[in-house]
């Protein structure tokens, strides 16, 4: 069975597959196959440094989009205990695009709530390939609120290309969802810590990704549309999302220099299905890092910091006049 992989992987993926090939031979012990598989790995252990040590923004985005790279209920598995799943917006119905619910970080109660892609196009279907409708953040914002109610920390995991575009969605009232999430992040009174993991497309995100520290993954990236997006309205589609990626400023490198995000959580070469479980490893210490810093703040503080926070973003000077020299 073929693996999955971008344009830009391919050689290697090719090459991998061939020492997979080889290893599997009878022959494989022997002394020249031997070293031809000693020659081989030495190969690929470079192409791979060589392919992803210096990524494009646009690469960085497929990277979020792989389809084996690790979902938020991965990352509730490893960095979570006692996790109780909550459902359902009270409303309408459950949307399997958002999943939440009461777990314990390091000890500490807290509330989770992300997205959720599936892992196959069975359940990529079933939960809309992440991209939540209008129940979804409702259900969102009622596990807001009860986090709000027993003081209990907010962690949310973004993983969206944006939200659900159907016109159901748009039926149900999308933008009023999205905004309601918004009011509500911005004055809960207790710690909102948010992880970025994969893709952070528009206000789909933006609906349960704001908050007191904003964490992301090496390779995720966090825009106000996605490149594609970007192509079809600005440039009626007449562009290339590789263009439009570097100029959206989405990686987390560009984000943590205009200040917009706090700590980047390093992945290893290809990704971090690559290494899924490092990777949780050190977004946990992040978490903890982070929780443990925000609740030493009372309830105002945190608000107004959140406030002041969100005031900063987008700030510039434009045309800056320079005082006079004295002579």
């Amino acid at each position: 069975m073929r693996r999955f992989a971008y344009d830009f992987e391919r050689p290697l993926i090719e090459l991998e597959e061939k020492l997979d090939a080889i290893k599997r031979t009878e022959s494989a012990g022997k002394e020249d196959i031997a070293a031809q598989i000693a020659y081989l790995e030495k190969q690929i252990e470079k192409l791979r440094v060589r392919t992803y040590s210096n990524l494009t923004p646009w690469q960085k985005v497929q990277i979020a989009r792989h389809p084996d790279r690790p979902r938020t209920s991965d990352y509730i598995e490893a960095i979570f205990t006692d996790f109780i799943e909550l459902h359902g917006d009270r409303t309408f119905r459950d949307d399997l695009a958002i999943i939440g619910g009461f777990a314990r970080l390091d000890g500490a109660k807290v509330m989770v709530i992300g997205h959720q892609k599936g892992r196959n196009t069975k359940e990529n279907l079933l939960r809309q390939f992440g991209m939540p409708h209008p129940e979804g953040y409702r259900k969102a914002l009622r596990l807001m609120h009860l986090a709000n109610k027993y003081r209990l920390p907010l962690i949310t995991f973004v993983d969206t290309p944006g939200a659900y575009p159907g016109i159901e969605a748009e039926e149900r009232g999308q933008a009023i969802a999205i905004a309601q999430n918004l009011a509500e992040l911005s004055r809960l009174e207790v710690p909102v810590i948010v992880a970025n993991i994969g893709e952070g497309g528009s206000g789909g995100a933006l609906a349960i990704g704001f908050g007191d520290v904003m964490i992301m993954l090496e390779n995720s990236y966090y825009s106000v549309i996605t490149p594609e997006g970007c192509v079809s309205i600005l440039w009626n589609g007449e562009g290339n999302p590789e263009q439009a990626a570097s100029l959206l400023g989405l990686t987390a490198d560009r984000l943590k220099e205009l200040g917009i995000i706090d700590a980047i959580v390093k992945e290893p070469l290809g990704g971090a299905h690559h290494a899924p479980a490092l990777v949780a490893r050190d977004l946990k210490k992040e978490l903890v890092k982070a929780l443990k810093d925000l609740i030493k703040l009372n309830p105002k503080e945190l608000v107004e910091k959140r406030y002041a926070r969100l005031s900063q973003i987008g700030y510039y000077i434009e045309n800056p006049v320079k005082a006079p020299v004295e002579k």
